[in-house]
C-alpha cells in the first residue's frame, strides 16, 4: 500500500512538473511573439511611430485594467497588484541592468555606442512597454480566468445530461467525437493565451477571451457528452 501511495504521489509530482513547464513555455512564447512582432512593426508598419506604439498600447491596456477590473483581491485593486510587478520587473530588468539610465543619457555615448542608440533605440525602449503591456495582459487573464471556469461547469453539467439522454436513449457511442472534443479543450485555453499576450495592438479582451471561453465549454460538453454510457 505505501508503495502505491508513493507511485502515485512521483506520478502527481511529475504531472505538476509537466503543467507548470507547460505554463512556463506558453508564457515565454508568448513574451518571445509580442516583442517580434512589435519589431516587425516598427520595421515595416508603424516605423514613424517607433516606440510610442507600443507606448500608446501599454497606456490602453492600463486604462482597460484601471476600469473595468476594480474588486479588491487581498485589500488591493488588480491595478495596484499588476502596478507592484510592473515596478519589481522594471527595476530588475531595466534599472540594475543600466539599460534606463543607458537610453536617457547619450551625451555620455562613445561613437559606437551612439550608433548603436541612433539606431537601435526604438527597438530597445519597446521592449520595455512590451513587457509592461505583457504583465498586465497576463493579470487581465488571471482575473477573467473565472470566466473558462464558469463556461467549464455549464459545458460539464449539459454534456452530463445530454449523456444520460443518449444512456436512457440507446443512443449511438462514438469515440472518436469524444477524443476528438477532449484533445481540443487545452489548446482553446493556451491558444487564447498565447494569441491575447502577443497580439501588437489593443483589443477589448472580451472580444477574444469570450469566443475563446464559449468554444473552451462548448469541448467540455461535447466530450462529458459523448463519454462511453457504461463505466
Amino acid at each position: 500500500m505505501s508503495e502505491q501511495s508513493r507511485s502515485l504521489t512521483a506520478k502527481d509530482k511529475k504531472r505538476f512538473c509537466h503543467r507548470a513547464s507547460a505554463l512556463l513555455a506558453t508564457l515565454t512564447i508568448s513574451l518571445f511573439f509580442s516583442l517580434i512582432f512589435e519589431w516587425i512593426g516598427i520595421a515595416l508598419v508603424w516605423n514613424e511611430e517607433g516606440h510610442r506604439h507600443s507606448q500608446q498600447m501599454m497606456v490602453s491596456e492600463m486604462l482597460w485594467l484601471s476600469e473595468n477590473l476594480t474588486l479588491p483581491i487581498f485589500n488591493h485593486t488588480p491595478l495596484e497588484l499588476a502596478q507592484s510587478v510592473i515596478r519589481f520587473v522594471h527595476y530588475w530588468l531595466f534599472e540594475i541592468t543600466g539599460l534606463s539610465q543607458w537610453l536617457s543619457n547619450p551625451q555620455a555615448m562613445g561613437n559606437w555606442e551612439y550608433w548603436i542608440y541612433h539606431n537601435a533605440r526604438a527597438y530597445i525602449e519597446a521592449i520595455i512597454y512590451v513587457v509592461i503591456t505583457f504583465i498586465i495582459r497576463l493579470f487581465i487573464i488571471i482575473f477573467t480566468s473565472p470566466l473558462f471556469f464558469l463556461t467549464a461547469i455549464a459545458g460539464l453539467t449539459e454534456g452530463l445530461m445530454l449523456r444520460d439522454l443518449r444512456k436512457f436513449g440507446a443512443g449511438r457511442e462514438s469515440s472518436f467525437l469524444y477524443h476528438k472534443a477532449r484533445r481540443w479543450i487545452m489548446p482553446i485555453m493556451i491558444g487564447t493565451w498565447i494569441i491575447y499576450l502577443s497580439i501588437p495592438f489593443s483589443i477589448y479582451p472580451i472580444f477574444i477571451i469570450a469566443p475563446a471561453a464559449t468554444l473552451f465549454g462548448l469541448s467540455i460538453c461535447i466530450t462529458a457528452a459523448s463519454f462511453k454510457k457504461y463505466l
